[in-house]
């Protein structure tokens, strides 16, 4: 199978969203079984050298259709949430607390 087949197999759609120094990927792929899933990556600018290496550090999501409504619901209430901090000043209680709570993520 040549490269340009398998790109177009695989690479589905991509929106890219400029955003300052960062820029965010948001890429639908597909799998072999013609499942498809999203690849969330932003790429943030750590060196104003556009000749170093290490201009950029990227970090990506892999999320997955079975995913998607809770990954939207959550994403909905957390941007809601913020708008609504903004707009009152008041910070809206939390509807779940999760194990994540008690999570120590700078030991991990």
């Amino acid at each position: 199978m040549d490269k340009q087949t398998k790109d177009e197999r695989f690479e589905v759609y991509t929106k890219v969203v400029r955003a300052g120094k960062r820029t965010y990927y948001f890429d639908v792929k597909k799998t072999r079984n013609n499942d498809y899933y999203l690849t969330i990556t932003e790429s943030k600018r750590v060196s104003d050298n556009p000749d170093s290496a290490n201009a950029f550090e990227k970090h990506k999501i892999f999320l997955y259709k079975e995913d998607f409504e809770k990954f939207d619901a959550g994403l909905k209430d957390v941007i809601d949430c913020i708008k609504t901090i903004k707009t009152t000043g008041h910070i809206p209680q939390s509807e779940f607390k999760s194990d994540f709570d008690q999570v120590d993520f700078d030991s991990i």
